[in-house]
């Protein structure tokens, strides 16, 4: 840990995010660009355009993409400070370290912007692919898992804060898995698109140097290869816009979670929800008794920095001016702080879940002194026994009152409705009124299911 980080993502929390340098670092950027160069040399040399590679002047490229060193990081930033241009240290780098005949292979017709959007698009593929999505599969699996176990607790449930009809813990935690698969699935299948067109985006020194080659096709198929798609139309810069997708994406991720965290919150403060207590920990300086709900609370947080970030990276990098400018640069360089908070969080939110339990008693409490709630199937069965207004005779008999179960089937009983309404009406529990939610709840379990194996 650096006890002088600023950032208490490199300081506090470093412990909890080894692997986001490896996707957002300087050192990270400068390998992508050098992944870059390398990989497009090798396939400008595929082309035949130049004198051809030996075998093992191609071994030493491909040598270089699999171990860049930190020594060879430290070469580029030493280069960089004499040139203070960081693509073009890449670039010189990559000359003197590989020392091919062909080394104008590098960075050929290329703008920095060129080197820049595909560096950051392998980084944000890769943390996609091997970090995040992992971790939304995580998340899922945690709460599939607690719904199969939940699925047929009755619990009780609000609108706007007062008491509503009852449902099962297990369909209430089905809400979330619908919602994260949603998001989840968009993610899995989110294409990045890229450019390799030069300046203003025409391939104008390519076609100048070669013009019987069709660079927009070398282009396109080398995008392909890479795991990308081919933005066609461009100024000098790739718009950015499927990183403002996917930044949405995360971020409406975020807000999924983050109504989850205060869900769980609001039912442990209401005694529905429980959390295990471990021993050694302190949930107050002063109340020895407190089991405070701090993973929630620190994955609200989280996501709020996290929320703000995105929200910033994806207004901002979809707008240029004109052709380029690099007001653009610094804010790109946050993009792993941005995804760092929204992984803490995700993190935090699964270990509240890992200490969760249902307060099965006060559930059933709770439900058992609130006969009330049966106004809602006793006026909708009246309905179809021809019962004038069953609506406002429940209501006169509920609405700011405590009825009590007796109460509601005296009214019943006292209605020119067959025996059979009647024992339909009597027969309603609140612990039972829970409609179809245990089979909701299996059903979502097994559409994600389903997902997740796909």
């Amino acid at each position: 840990m650096n006890h002088k980080a600023i950032s208490p993502l490199d300081g506090r929390y470093a412990r909890k995010l080894p692997q986001h340098g490896d996707y957002f670092s300087e050192f990270a950027l400068m390998y992508n660009r050098c992944k870059l160069e390398l990989r497009y040399a090798l396939a400008l040399d595929k082309l035949g355009i130049f004198p051809a590679l030996s075998a093992q002047e191609r071994q030493r490229l491909e040598a270089l993409i699999e171990h860049f060193s930190e020594e060879d990081y430290q070469a580029i930033k030493a280069i960089e400070r004499k040139t203070m241009h960081d693509v073009k240290a890449c670039e010189i780098f990559l000359r003197e370290k590989t020392q091919i005949s062909q080394d104008q292979l590098f960075h050929f017709a290329l703008t920095s912007e060129d080197a820049n959007n595909m560096a950051y698009n392998y980084m944000l593929k890769g943390y996609l692919e091997e970090v995040q999505l992992p971790q939304i599969e995580q998340l899922l699996q945690k709460l599939m898992q607690l719904a199969e176990d939940w699925k047929s607790i009755p619990f009780p449930t609000k609108t706007h804060g007062q008491k509503a009809s009852p449902s099962t813990v297990g369909k209430e935690l089905a809400v979330y898995i619908n919602r994260i698969a949603r998001v989840y699935e968009k993610l899995k299948n989110h294409r990045f698109y890229a450019k390799l067109s030069g300046a203003v985006g025409n391939y104008s020194a390519m076609l100048a140097a070669f013009p019987e080659v069709d660079w927009l096709d070398f282009a396109q198929n080398f995008l392909a290869q890479e795991g990308f798609a081919l933005n066609l139309a461009t100024t000098q810069i790739e718009d950015h816009d499927s990183w403002a997708e996917y930044f949405d994406l995360s971020r409406r991720l975020n807000n999924i979670v983050m109504d989850l965290d205060v869900d769980c919150w609001l039912y442990i403060s209401y005694e529905l929800f429980y959390e295990r207590s471990k021993a050694g920990e302190v949930g107050s300086s002063t109340m020895p008794h407190k089991v405070n709900p701090i993973n929630f609370e620190n994955s609200e947080g989280n996501m709020m920095l996290s929320n703000g970030l995105l929200t910033v990276l994806s207004d901002k990098l979809c707008r240029s001016r004109m052709q380029r400018d690099l007001s653009d640069s610094t804010v790109e360089r946050n993009m792993g702080v941005a995804l760092a908070h929204a992984y803490m969080a995700i993190g935090e939110t699964l270990r509240g879940l890992n200490k969760l339990a249902v307060n099965e008693a006060q559930c059933a409490a709770v439900l058992d002194q609130s006969p009330e709630l049966l106004a809602e199937p006793i006026q909708t069965i009246l309905k179809i026994a021809g019962v004038e207004d069953p609506y406002n005779l429940l209501k006169a008999a509920s609405r700011g009152k405590k009825p009590t179960l007796d109460s509601l089937f005296a009214l019943v009983d006292g209605l020119d409705i067959s025996e059979e309404i009647k024992n339909r009406c009597k027969a309603l529990r609140p612990d039972t009124y829970v409609g179809d939610a245990i089979r909701i709840c299996e059903l979502v379990l097994e559409q994600t299911q389903t997902l997740l194996k796909q």
